[in-house]
């Protein structure tokens, strides 16, 4: 059976009518939107890439309704046309995973895709406004609305951004877009380690200057700043005086777009070594980035410190007892589990959703299982 045809719905209706069967015979299928994050574990596969399209696009109101197979990039150009943006920025994760394919919409939602900018702006969750799915008992569902007044009630959208597909599988999302900066500069410092970044973060992020980017790699932190040219000089000029560092460097617009794409994207860990995503408070981040020293490997601070990246040899078991909430991006021959497993309190509430929603456990099972 040639799964990836037999498997590839072109519209919510049939993708219905798919789960309700597959439901019945408790027959797992693996969702697959653009290919780029996760390699499918089954045999079935659900290819969603035919549910694309625009639905509508409202500059005015700044909202966005697409199908789950639209392009990324199709919607960052048409976006752009407009002078506006998707805030939370995703990343292009392609060169982090190692895999070809095309983003979607439906893939960035599902897995809260966010950028350095979430540190200013908030979480791929924070800009939806509705989605409409299809749970694992075939059932249609939608939830919210096109402006943030319409969400009422439990609030799904949130509960199925972050979800991987496992709650139930994405047909349309609702967005809210802003206007894109004007202007855009970089403050560049010397910060030898860590610990020398967060203080900077710190200093910077307490400020009300508006940083939208803070981040640090190999003895050197980045702070961004985005807005009207005018206002952008002076909060540069306000913040390098109260920061009073020696030796920090001003990259201009294009310089800045280009450093904070590489940032965003991960360029300085592609390779071979596997590698983790770790979520951290950030006034952690200097003790925890040396004890991943120790487990050998290299490591980069985003947002604020609140996100490290580490490549490196570390054993699963020890990576993630130091911390729990680690995230294997790209296995590079590792055989543990993408996600680690929940526990305690969090655990019987996922067991829960996966009940309601997909009791007969057949939408990418055991993949958030741990």
């Amino acid at each position: 059976m040639d799964s990836m045809s037999d498997l590839a719905p072109v519209d919510e209706a049939e993708l219905a009518a798919i789960l309700r069967d597959r439901c019945a015979a408790r027959d797992p299928v693996w969702i697959k939107g653009g290919g780029t994050r996760i390699a499918p574990r089954r045999d079935a596969v659900l290819d969603l890439t035919r549910l694309s399209g625009v639905v509508t696009y409202e500059p005015g109101e700044m909202t966005l309704i697409a199908r789950a197979g639209t392009s990324l990039t199709q919607i960052r150009e048409m976006l752009a046309a407009e002078g506006q943006a998707l805030a939370f920025d995703p990343p292009d994760v392609r060169g982090m995973t190692g895999r070809g394919g095309e983003s979607t919409i439906g893939g960035v939602v599902a897995a809260n895709a966010s950028g350095p900018r979430r540190l200013f702006a908030g979480a791929c969750r924070d800009h939806l406004l509705g989605v409409r799915f299809v749970d694992g008992q075939g059932r249609r569902l939608k939830n919210g609305g096109r402006v943030m007044k319409n969400v009422t009630g439990l609030d799904l959208s949130k509960l199925l951004a972050g979800s991987f597909g496992t709650l139930g599988v994405l047909t349309e999302v609702a967005l809210k877009t802003l206007p894109a900066a004007h202007d855009q500069a970089t403050l560049q410092f010397d910060a030898p380690t860590e610990a020398d970044a967060l203080a900077l973060f710190c200093a910077a992020l307490a400020t009300p200057f508006e940083v939208s980017g803070a981040a640090w790699h190999g003895g050197t932190a980045w702070l961004r700043i985005e807005g009207l040219p005018a206002q952008l000089t002076y909060r540069r000029d306000r913040l390098l005086a109260l920061l009073d560092r020696k030796g920090a460097q001003v990259l201009d617009a294009a310089a800045t777009a280009t450093r904070w794409q590489d940032l965003r994207d991960v360029h300085h860990f592609q390779g071979a070594m596997p590698l983790w995503r770790l979520l951290v408070k950030p006034t952690d981040a200097p003790r925890i980035a040396d004890a991943l020293r120790g487990l050998g490997g290299d490591l980069s601070l985003d947002w604020g410190g609140g996100l490290i990246w580490y490549a490196g040899p570390a054993a699963p078991a020890d990576l993630r007892e130091l911390v729990p909430h680690a995230t294997l991006i790209r296995p590079a021959g590792l055989t543990a589990s993408i996600f680690p497993a929940p526990a305690g309190p969090v655990a019987r509430l996922s067991q829960g959703l996966r009940r309601s929603f997909d009791p007969a456990g057949i939408l990418n099972p055991g993949l958030m299982d741990g």
